[in-house]
């Protein structure tokens, strides 16, 4: 039998994943046969992973990749591609990170690159690192934007890049190549 207080203290607590197991197991038989330990674990497995879950999603919202779907497991191995399989597998590790090395992807237009960094951003994010995916002429515009503002939001822009552990920057290679950029001395 449910306890209607407990669920409604379980929801305002916003321990939702515990409510909602919580639910479910009153009404299942067989989750009603285990011991308190058993199923008090359930509820707590059930919180745990709905958080890391949302965290997650939170992660990969923030991060504002172009292509959300881009996944390591994704990318396609052509040959004309001439993609490292084991660099691609070591690099989804993570240890560039730990190390502050930075990757740049180079090719024709349209081989991938950016859905690859995407692949390689999200693959962060699941290991609950803050990514951030920008373009470089919205960056710049960003930057030069707050520069000249008289609320010190240039010093707060540059304190919030400073937290993200892995800055994606599209069409960076572009930008050294085109005219149109001679606005990159900003800083």
């Amino acid at each position: 039998m449910r306890n209607e207080q407990t669920l409604e203290k379980l929801k305002a607590m916003r321990l939702s994943g515990i409510a909602d197991l919580y639910e479910q197991q009153t009404m299942d038989e067989t989750t009603q046969s285990l011991g308190f330990e058993e199923r008090f674990e359930l509820l707590v497995d059930a919180e745990s992973a709905r958080r890391k879950s949302n965290k997650l999603e939170r992660l990969i919202h923030q991060a504002t990749f172009s292509d959300p779907n881009a996944s390591i497991e994704g990318i396609e191995y052509y040959p004309d591609r001439h993609l490292d399989k084991n660099l691609i597998s070591k690099l989804a590790q993570g240890g560039y990170i730990d190390n502050h090395q930075n990757i740049i992807l180079m090719g024709a237009s349209g081989n991938g690159k950016t859905w690859i960094a995407n692949a390689l951003g999200i693959q962060a994010c699941r290991q609950f690192r803050k990514v951030k995916y920008i373009r470089l002429p919205e960056l710049i515009d960003e930057l030069a934007l707050a520069k000249y503002e008289a609320d010190d939001s240039y010093r707060k822009l540059i304190k919030k890049y400073t937290k993200i552990e892995l800055l994606i920057i599209d069409e960076l290679w572009e930008a050294f190549h085109n005219s149109s950029y001679e606005k990159l001395n900003i800083m």
